[in-house]
């Protein structure tokens, strides 16, 4: 199969390209390069041809002949998202729904968005499903929900588009980073030996590793096509819901020497718990390989591995809302986040 990955030299893009290679598909690349500077690690496995171009700006003649398209490439969490919300929308909603426009149009079969579970916002009661009506907190939460009503009606019998609402990812990517909540205290308890939570870690998240979303994403692509077309899956897996304290708990005892300690309840209202059986019933090779603790565990054993000092932890590149302020305040890309010439 010929897949093009927007987001390919991301987080989760990174791993995502390297699977699909070892998978034997051949892959295209597009990513406009706000985070490629630098690598946590070098990890050996292949990469694409990829086209260095800004979403905004891609061309029909850029996916021209490819089977599918999973769409990674948009500005990523909330603190970002309300940096310049303006431009979250100009690129997540309109830049996105514009790609699945130009992909139905180029004849392109599967169009695989990653959505997140953030478009829940804040859940009381029972486990959320995808049936559950959705409640975003921010403008990265919201555009993912504007993109899912818009983009699900251009489907016909030759488009079939699949919408993944992640849980909050986690793990060891070459092209790392620190702001997502188990990443974060990983760093902290190896850098730091200390977890200081300025909350008392009462709400619920849901997580998943990057190679769980990788391997659910490849699970849709080779999918019958009844089974995915026009379909919402939450990735992940039940049992890996936890409060932000176990997850704090988790990492600190994967950490030798790491003290913790909390605070008040925090200002922050978002809280969901997530079922997954959707994902597990339409896919059922998929499985989730990893959970918090092997997570935890993995990074352990890569920041020993590598001996990663404090100052690689706190660099701006690993934390998307500082490396964006950087390359605005240099003025490598100007106020609507093209690069400048």
């Amino acid at each position: 199969m010929r897949i093009c990955v927007t987001g390919s030299d991301g987080y989760l893009g990174s791993l995502l390209t390297a699977e699909l290679l070892r998978r034997g598909h051949e892959v295209i690349g597009l990513d406009t390069g706000y985070y490629k500077e630098g690598t946590l690690y070098r990890s050996g496995s292949m990469a694409p041809l990829t086209i260095a171009k800004d979403l905004r700006k891609v061309e029909a003649a850029d996916i021209q002949g490819v089977d599918a398209v999973v769409h990674m490439a948009e500005l990523s969490n909330d603190p970002l998202g309300q940096l310049a919300p303006n431009i979250t929308y100009d690129i997540n909603h309109a830049g996105s729904v514009r790609l699945a426009e130009m992909a139905r149009e180029a004849g392109v079969k599967r169009f695989v968005y990653m959505s997140s579970c953030s478009v829940y916002g804040v859940a009381e009661g029972d486990y959320v499903s995808e049936q559950s009506p959705v409640n975003p907190q921010t403008a990265y939460a919201i555009c993912k929900t504007r993109v899912e009503h818009d983009v699900k009606p251009l489907a016909n019998a030759s488009f079939s588009p699949t919408f993944m609402r992640n849980a909050t990812a986690y793990g060891a990517s070459p092209h790392m980073r620190f702001d997502i909540v188990l990443n974060n205290l990983a760093g902290l308890a190896w850098t730091t030996k200390e977890i200081k939570m300025t909350s008392d870690g009462t709400p619920w998240r849901p997580l998943v590793h990057g190679l769980d979303i990788a391997r659910a994403i490849m699970c849709v692509l080779e999918a019958p096509r009844e089974a995915i077309h026009g379909e919402t899956f939450n990735v992940g897996d039940t049992s890996n819901n936890y409060r932000v304290k176990e997850i704090a708990e988790i990492v600190a005892a994967a950490f030798p020497g790491c003290r913790l300690s909390f605070g008040d309840p925090s200002q922050d209202n978002r809280s969901y718990r997530v079922n997954f059986d959707k994902i597990h019933k339409h896919l059922p090779d998929f499985k989730c390989a990893w959970d918090a603790k092997r997570g935890a565990k993995q990074l352990y054993d890569l920041f020993k591995r590598i001996d990663m000092p404090a100052e690689v932890f706190q660099h701006r590149t690993f934390t998307r809302l500082k490396q964006l302020e950087y390359l605005i305040r240099t003025r490598q890309i100007d106020e609507k986040f093209f690069w400048t010439e």
